[in-house]
């Protein structure tokens, strides 16, 4: 009995928290913003590092030695600083983020951890201030879905790469605001961007684009 006991309350945890994500994903698309900054602390956790590994993630976004690198929405920042050090001295990664209060933990974290090649800044994705041809990288791990007019940012995206640059989309499922692979594909290939290379599945996937 108190094994049927226990299970009905799992079943009902599990319910509950299927329905909080079910209108968490509903509120997103109805009403799109960027994740507040005391968010950013709470979705960096052990089980995300679990699923996605910050290090893996990296090299999964063909991060090499050497490159420059724009990361977009960075979040806490746990996986910008592993962009970072997989890019290595000779790289450089620049973090972008709409909100300040985003930018200003992610510079706290730089100061303390003494990362050179990693700059953190305020900008607007739909006027980012670059120079055209000045990342071989983009990445943005679960933000796309975040950005009110996807394909504006991605054009914008496309003027800063470099010639066949590379611009990365990872997605986990349990994101509300998770597109599907397919329409991710719709709105870079309308942005002019060639895909790549698609790794994984529903659940977590990441989609390498080619600018062309």
């Amino acid at each position: 009995m108190r094994g049927i006991v226990i299970l009905q309350w799992v079943l009902l945890i599990l319910a509950a928290v299927i329905g909080l994500h079910m209108l968490l994903c509903l509120a997103r698309k109805l009403h799109k913003f960027p994740i507040p900054a005391f968010m950013t602390r709470i979705i960096d956790n052990p089980l995300r590092h679990r699923i996605q590994p910050p290090r893996e993630t990296a090299r999964r976004h063909g991060i090499e030695p050497g490159m420059t690198l724009l990361d977009v929405g960075p979040g806490n920042g746990t996986y910008t600083i592993a962009a970072a050090h997989t890019a290595g001295e000779s790289g450089k990664v620049v973090a972008v983020d709409i909100e300040p209060k985003v930018i200003t933990h992610l510079d706290q974290r730089i100061q303390s951890a003494g990362i050179a090649n990693l700059e953190a800044r305020v900008a607007d994705v739909y006027e980012l201030p670059f120079e055209a041809n000045s990342f071989d990288v983009i990445t943005l791990i679960a933000v796309i879905g975040e950005i009110p007019h996807p394909v504006r940012a991605m054009q914008e995206f496309h003027r800063v790469l470099v010639p066949n640059g590379k611009l990365v989309f990872s997605e986990l499922f349990l994101d509300p605001d998770y597109p599907r692979a397919a329409t991710l594909r719709k709105w870079a290939e309308a942005a002019h961007f060639r895909l790549e290379k698609h790794v994984g599945n529903w659940f977590y996937y990441t989609l390498i684009f080619e600018k062309v």
